[in-house]
């Protein structure tokens, strides 16, 4: 086998020696372990200042790529999720752990905007695509939710109440 073929891995073993992996020097790693709702999550993550030549090219400002690994187990269920992403954001300002919560922080609004939008009001069946409808509809939407927070109710069953009761609705816009 020409040894180009051979993983870089492996041309650092010797024949009886364990195979043994040496990361480049710029690497930078972190990982959290989370514990809760029935299932463990551990996300990792692998930063490394020194780019690529064509990576500066094509993003003028690139200070770091990423590789984030997600691994999530259930009873039943195990899973993992590898995501690779570029960042502006300079090692002085955020080491990997900062850019590790960073990340999670990203899923923590996708999860309590967009897809409580989504599930509270079928958003992303909805059939408005031209024009300003689609964004003036989203805006209604947000502030019927921040109406249904402002009461301290749950999204959808707010909802669902609000459509069955329609004048309750307008005594809830008008009294906020």
């Amino acid at each position: 086998m020409p040894s180009a073929m051979i993983p870089p891995s492996r041309l650092a073993s010797r024949p009886g020696q364990p195979i043994t992996r040496s990361d480049p020097a710029d690497l930078v790693r972190a990982s959290d372990i989370d514990k809760g709702h029935g299932r463990i999550e551990v996300r990792a993550i692998a930063v490394r200042s020194k780019l690529p030549a064509y990576l500066d090219r094509d993003w003028p400002g690139l200070a770091r790529i990423m590789r984030i690994e997600r691994r999530r187990e259930t009873k039943t269920v195990c899973s993992r999720q590898i995501v690779y992403a570029i960042t502006s954001i300079p090692a002085g300002r955020l080491d990997a752990q900062g850019l590790l919560a960073l990340s999670r922080a990203h899923w923590q609004i996708e999860n309590r905007l967009f897809r409580v939008r989504d599930g509270t009001f079928a958003e992303d069946a909805c059939r408005v695509r031209s024009g300003a409808a689609p964004q003036a509809l989203a805006h209604l939407r947000d502030a019927a939710l921040a109406l249904i927070r402002r009461r301290n109710l749950k999204p959808k069953p707010a909802r669902e109440a609000f459509a069955a009761n329609p004048k309750a609705a307008i005594r809830a816009i008008i009294k906020s």
